[in-house]
Order: structure tokens, then C-alpha cells, then sequence
């Protein structure tokens, strides 16, 4: 073989090696980033739904929904009105629904529920407000 036919030679076999790595070293480095068949463990808006059920044996109570289509784990925080967390609890369910219970009082509430999975959060915030009304009926004599 001459020169010329040994560089071509070295040239495609360069070529080839440098094609096989590309094409078997992508999905590899996709896996270890957490790629490949993982789905996206980001929750959206739409997922969390935190609605107000009214008093209950002087109980205020909220239920929050989450729609944990991965099925991964994330936190249920409920953080009080200074914003001190008074409930955290890790969970993991795909179709998540807890009914919270707050004590009554004559003052107003301000709860803040946070469902966070990873670094994201979806924050739903409060404010309950009790208002008393008295109704006075007079009849006559």
C-alpha cells in the first residue's frame, strides 16, 4: 500500500470511530443526567388544586389535591400565619387528596400550603376572615 491509500484508510477509520462515538455516547450521557426514560418530576400550577370546604365541627377545613403524574415523592407544607411551618409530611401517591382541619378562632388565618418536589414549589395562600353576625327579631305585643 502506498501512503496516500494508508492516510485515506486512517482517515475513514477516524471518521467511523468518531461517528460510533457520537451516536452511542449521547444516550448514554442523556441517562446520567436524568435523562432517558425518567419523565419531568416538575409539578405545574394546574396539578394543585387547594379549595376551602367551609366549618366542620369548629373545624376550618381545606383540601388540597395533587395530581403526581410521575408518582415521585414530594412535601405537603402548611405554614402558619408568621410563617412558621406547622405541617410537613413527604408523600408519593399519583392522585394525592388530604383534608387539612384548622382550629376555629375569632381572628383571622392566613395558611399557606406548599407542595414542593424538588426544587419547585406551588405555593396556594389564604386569608380567612370570621366575620359573627347577630340577627335580633322583635315581635309585638
Amino acid at each position: 500500500m502506498n501512503t496516500k491509500t494508508k492516510n485515506h484508510a486512517v482517515k475513514v477509520i477516524a471518521v467511523a470511530l468518531t461517528a460510533v462515538i457520537f451516536l452511542f455516547g449521547s444516550p448514554l450521557t442523556s441517562k446520567a443526567n436524568g435523562g432517558g426514560s425518567k419523565k419531568n418530576s416538575t409539578a405545574t400550577e394546574a396539578q394543585v388544586s387547594v379549595t376551602y370546604q367551609g366549618v366542620t365541627n369548629n373545624s376550618l377545613v381545606f383540601k388540597v389535591d395533587y395530581e403526581n403524574t410521575t408518582g415521585g415523592k414530594f412535601l405537603l407544607i402548611i405554614k402558619d400565619d408568621n410563617g412558621d411551618v406547622a405541617y410537613q409530611q413527604k408523600f408519593s401517591d399519583a392522585h394525592f387528596s388530604k383534608t387539612i382541619f384548622f382550629q376555629d378562632t375569632d381572628t383571622q388565618i392566613n395558611p399557606t400550603f406548599i407542595i414542593r418536589n424538588g426544587n419547585n414549589e406551588i405555593v396556594r395562600q389564604f386569608q380567612v376572615n370570621k366575620i359573627i353576625t347577630e340577627t335580633t327579631v322583635v315581635t309585638g305585643l
